[in-house]
């Protein structure tokens, strides 16, 4: 029994003391067909496409500097969180990306492991970004202060941004499919397009939370080099 709304989004099922519930973020690999890994089809041309552009994108806003390869990190993360979104857009299915446990999981060590790297290997250059270029001598201080501030909260941002998107859509699904049973039955049709909309709009959601996540921590990484 559902004593409180916020427990649609909590991991309570469990088997010696393992929280099924967390499974749901390997279900992802299902919706990748069995033809895809054994010959050319239209999912595989589809989704290629999409990664190979994601690819480009991210060539673009890596420096230079940065290792081959490092694309594929954050087009990885954007596959993983993708998939993870549109799980929970299916029903009786656990939202992972809704809760802070997951998505600090994955900002918090990608940060981290950027912010070593750079500080270790180019030291001078990053101790460059804490003064903005044209920066008046006796502001020095306070903007070194504030930008510290605003590199220290950004994996918490990228946390939050995610779960708070996430959370607010499948809520608002489920204020107003829980309005449905106390409707009139004109007022139902209504109820079944507005659902329809926002579930569209979800689907949206999910996709461009996605796509920020990975490219923002794209931008982070192009910053140590």
């Amino acid at each position: 029994m559902m004593t409180n709304l916020f427990n649609v989004f909590d991991p309570s099922s469990s088997i010696f003391n393992f929280s099924l519930n967390w499974l749901s973020t390997f279900l992802g690999i299902f919706l990748i067909p069995s033809i895809y890994w054994l010959m050319p089809s239209r999912y595989y041309i589809f989704w290629n496409k999409i990664l190979f552009t994601l690819h480009k994108e991210f060539k673009i806003l890596l420096t230079p500097m940065s290792m081959n390869g490092s694309t594929f990190i954050f087009v990885s993360l954007f596959s993983m969180i993708l998939f993870n979104n549109f799980m929970g857009l299916f029903p009786y299915i656990f939202t992972s990306t809704s809760h802070l446990t997951l998505t600090l999981t994955l900002a918090l060590p990608l940060w981290m492991s950027f912010m070593l790297f750079g500080w270790i290997n180019n030291t001078q250059h990053m101790f460059t970004h804490l003064v903005p270029q044209g920066t008046p001598s006796i502001l020095m201080p306070f903007m070194v202060c504030i930008e510290t501030i605003s590199n220290m909260i950004r994996p918490g941002t990228l946390a939050v941004r995610l779960t708070a998107n996430m959370i607010a859509g499948h809520l608002l699904l489920t204020l107003l499919g829980n309005t449905g049973s106390s409707m009139m039955t004109i007022m139902v049709s209504f109820l079944i397009i507005a659902q329809i909309a926002l579930l569209i709009l979800e689907s949206a959601v999910a996709m461009i939370q996605s796509y920020v996540f990975a490219v923002l921590m794209t931008l982070y990484s192009s910053e140590i080099n």
